[in-house]
C-alpha cells in the first residue's frame, strides 16, 4: 500500500486539510504501507518555499514522517511527455474560447437550470477550421481539454460505496491553461502512476475530479488506484474551514504550545467515526486502532472546545517518561498533579504550589496552630493526610469541608487542586509548619 498527501504550498495547512494527511498516514501504517509527501507546486506564482517548509515542519511536529517525497515543480518534463502522448492519441485537444466566452456559456447553462458541459466546438471531429484559424489569427492561445469517452465511469469508494457517473454528463476537463501551465488534474494522475500510489484518500469535493481522472489513468496506461472520498469537515456551526482561518492553522496551534501534537492527530484521526475522538498517547496505538470503514458519509463538525477537552484527557494520561525531558519535575510530583492539568504548561503553577512561594490563606489562625501541633511525627507518606485529618477531627470536632478546606487553603493558597494525600509528602514537614504559621 502506498498513499500520498499532496498539499499546495500556497498557504498554511489547517485542521481541515491536516485531517486528510493524518488519515492517509494512519491508513498506511495500519497496513504496513508507505506514506508519501508530494508538494503540488505547479502554481509557480503563488507557491513559496516558506509555505512548503512550514507544511513540512507542521507534519514533522505532528509525527507524520514520510517515506517518499516529491515536488511537482521538478517534474515538468514528465508532464510535457504525458501531454504529447495524449495529443498524439487524440485525447487532448486545443480550445480557443476566452474566459468571457466561457463565463457566458456557464451563465446560459445556469439560466436553463443545467450543469455546464463544454460543447466541444473545438473537438477535432467537430471543429470548424475557418473559425479556429480566425481565432489563431487574433493571437489567441489555446487551452487544452481532455476528451472524455462516452460510457459509464464507476468505482467502489472506500467511504461512499459504489459511485457511478455517465461521462456524457461531464464536461471535458481543462488540463493545460492558455499560458501553458498545468492544472492539478493531469499532474496528479501522472504522479500517482509514476509513484505507484495504490490508494487515494481525499475530500469529497474531488469526486467529480475522480470521475474524469479515471479515464486519464486509462489514457496514460495506468491503473486507477482505490479511492476514498471523505466528507468535508465543517466548523461547529456548519461553516466551511479554510486555509485563511488562522485560528485553525497547525503552525498557530504549535506556537501556542497549548495542544499536544498527539492530541491533534488523535482528534483528527477519529473525527467522523461513531465513537469519535479518543485520547491516545502514541501514534502507533492510534494507527493500530484505525479502520477506514468506520468513517461515515455525513460531514463531521469540528468543535474546538472538544479538541481542548481531549487535550486535557491526553495530558492527564501521560506517563512520567513522556514529560521528564520536557519539564523540570520528579515522578512523584508528576503523579500528584497531572490529574489537574488541562495542558502541560499548567504544571508550572502546581510546581509553585509545591516548591513555593505560596501565600497561605489562613481563615482561623487558632485552628491552623492547633492543626500544626497535631501533624504526625516521622516521615510523611501517602497515608499521612488521612492520619493527620483524623487526629485533627477528633481533637477539634471539625469534619467535612470545615476540616479539609481550611487546611488546603493554608497549605496551597487555593480552594481546589491535586489530592492532598499526594501533596503532603511533597510539601514536607518544614513547609507545612511554615505555611500553617507555626514553624
Amino acid at each position: 500500500m502506498r498513499v500520498r498527501f499532496a498539499p499546495s504550498p500556497t498557504g498554511r495547512i489547517h485542521l481541515g486539510n491536516t485531517r486528510t494527511a493524518v488519515i492517509n498516514w494512519l491508513l498506511a501504517k495500519r497496513h504496513g504501507g508507505e506514506f508519501m509527501l508530494r508538494i503540488d507546486d505547479t502554481d509557480l506564482e503563488r507557491s513559496t518555499d516558506a509555505y512548503r517548509l512550514g507544511i513540512e515542519a507542521d507534519l514533522k511536529w505532528l509525527g507524520l514522517d514520510w517515506d517518499l517525497y516529491a515536488k511537482q515543480s521538478e517534474r515538468f518534463a514528465h508532464y510535457d511527455a504525458a501531454r504529447d502522448r495524449l495529443i498524439d492519441a487524440g485525447r487532448l485537444y486545443p480550445c480557443y474560447e476566452e474566459a468571457g466566452e466561457l463565463d457566458l456559456m456557464r451563465k446560459t447553462a445556469s439560466l436553463q437550470s443545467k450543469p455546464f458541459i463544454y460543447n466541444r466546438d473545438n473537438y477535432p471531429a467537430n471543429h470548424h477550421p475557418e473559425k479556429m484559424a480566425a481565432m489563431r489569427s487574433e493571437g489567441r492561445q489555446p487551452h487544452w481539454r481532455f476528451a472524455l469517452q462516452p460510457g459509464e465511469i464507476a468505482w467502489n469508494d472506500l467511504v461512499r460505496g459504489p459511485v457511478l457517473f455517465d461521462a456524457e454528463n461531464l464536461s471535458d476537463p481543462v488540463l493545460i491553461r492558455a499560458d501553458g501551465s498545468y492544472l492539478y488534474t493531469l499532474c496528479s494522475v501522472l504522479d500517482d502512476i509514476d509513484f505507484a500510489c495504490t490508494h487515494i484518500v481525499r475530500g469529497e469535493d474531488h469526486v467529480t475530479n475522480t470521475a474524469t481522472q479515471v479515464q486519464i489513468f486509462d489514457a496514460l496506461g495506468g491503473v486507477a488506484p482505490q479511492f476514498a472520498h471523505l466528507p468535508l469537515v465543517t466548523g461547529a456551526q456548519g461553516e466551511k474551514l479554510s486555509k485563511s482561518d488562522g485560528a485553525l492553522a497547525i503552525a498557530d496551534l504549535r506556537d501556542e504550545a497549548v495542544l499536544e501534537a498527539i492530541t491533534i492527530t488523535s482528534f483528527l484521526g477519529r473525527l467522523g467515526t461513531p465513537a469519535g475522538p479518543q485520547p491516545y498517547q502514541q501514534l502507533s496505538s492510534l494507527a493500530a486502532a484505525f479502520d477506514m470503514a468506520k468513517f461515515g458519509k455525513s460531514s463531521p463538525k469540528m468543535d474546538i472546545t472538544e479538541l481542548y477537552q481531549l487535550n486535557a484527557k491526553t495530558v492527564r494520561g501521560m506517563p512520567f517518561a513522556a514529560v521528564q525531558d520536557r519539564i523540570d519535575i520528579s515522578e512523584e510530583q508528576w503523579c500528584a498533579i497531572r490529574a489537574n492539568l488541562d495542558k502541560l504548561s499548567d504544571a508550572d503553577a502546581w510546581l509553585r504550589v509545591i516548591n513555593g512561594p505560596v501565600q497561605p490563606v489562613i481563615q482561623d489562625p487558632d485552628f491552623a496552630v492547633q492543626a500544626a501541633a497535631l501533624l504526625p511525627a516521622g516521615p510523611l507518606g501517602p497515608n499521612s493526610w488521612r492520619e493527620w485529618t483524623t487526629i485533627v477531627k477528633d481533637k477539634t470536632g471539625r469534619k467535612g469541608k470545615d476540616l479539609f478546606q481550611p487546611l488546603r487553603l493554608a497549605l496551597t493558597g487555593m480552594e481546589r487542586g491535586p489530592e492532598m494525600a499526594a501533596l503532603l509528602p511533597l510539601l514536607g514537614r518544614e513547609t507545612i509548619l511554615k505555611r500553617l504559621g507555626a514553624a
